[in-house]
């Protein structure tokens, strides 16, 4: 088993610090194979989505493990275009289907689309039928946040937003924080065609710690509170990936780091649809 610690979020429920992502996984056997391989090496925390088209896929591979349900922390989403056309209730029991179970641990709205407030109420809804044990939102601005608490509505436990050392959230960040939101990072390692780890400042802590890029960005992450979700499809990567708890990056290393910051998304811009 990893020594991965859980983060407990505003509801009481425990979530392993590091997972595995399963976005741009292929469905099918790519899919099912590196969830059994996160598994096998001691992951207990899967983040798939229904836009990535691979829940059944995730099924799968935690069925092949043979891990008890009860002990895989499951996260996956409810996708725009069922956002924006009120069909929040039927994706979400379509989750449930493909993920074969009875409940699932953690499930976002995954972008602030049109109608994200109602689409908000019936997963408020469903949580309090225990068909999640805890809700959460992805992408969301200050100012999303703030509509949801402007209508007295529940506090998310999660905000999963793109976060990595060029593009740290020094504004979404702090501010979910302080509300008691905790901050989970998708494409933690860098953006769609710049990934960080051979960058020269990754790439010298990486020497002096004797660990790779990869390891150094995901520790960073652990360090500075994220939840983190790394995606790979190869065994050797997913179990490198998750040896980054008998280390730690010193002062010098994390500030190096935080001089990173460029404030530049590599993805889509949640404002864009301006809700």
């Amino acid at each position: 088993m990893l020594n991965c610690p859980d983060i407990t979020l505003n509801n009481g429920v425990k979530i392993p610090q590091l997972g595995l992502g399963v976005f741009r996984s292929e469905p099918g056997q790519e899919t099912a194979g590196a969830v059994t391989a996160a598994l096998e090496v001691g992951y207990r925390h899967i983040d798939t989505a229904k836009a990535y088209n691979n829940e059944k896929d995730v099924a799968k591979g935690i069925k092949d493990s043979g891990i008890k349900r009860e002990e895989i922390f499951i996260t996956s989403k409810v996708p725009t275009e069922d956002i924006e056309a009120k069909l929040t209730y039927e994706a979400s029991m379509q989750a449930l289907d493909k993920l074969d179970t009875d409940y699932i641990d953690l499930y976002l709205l995954h972008w602030p689309i049109t109608n994200y407030i109602e689409a908000w109420e019936v997963l408020m809804r469903l949580y309090e039928e225990k068909k999640f044990r805890a809700i959460g939102v992805s992408n969301f601005e200050v100012h999303h946040l703030q509509a949801l608490e402007q209508r007295g509505l529940l506090t998310p436990a999660v905000n999963q937003i793109e976060l990595h050392p060029t593009f740290q959230q020094k504004e979404v960040k702090p501010y979910s924080e302080s509300k008691g939101i905790f901050v989970e990072a998708w494409s933690p390692l860098g953006g769609r065609d710049h990934l960080l780890i051979a960058d020269p400042v990754i790439a010298n802590i990486a020497k002096k710690h004797g660990k790779t890029g990869a390891q150094v960005i995901i520790r960073w992450h652990l360090q500075t509170g994220n939840i983190v979700i790394p995606k790979s499809v190869k065994p050797e990567r997913i179990a490198d990936n998750a040896k980054v708890f008998d280390f730690e990056l010193d002062g010098e290393d994390m500030q190096a780091i935080a001089a990173m910051d460029t404030n530049k998304r590599s993805y889509w811009d949640p404002n864009r649809w301006n809700t």
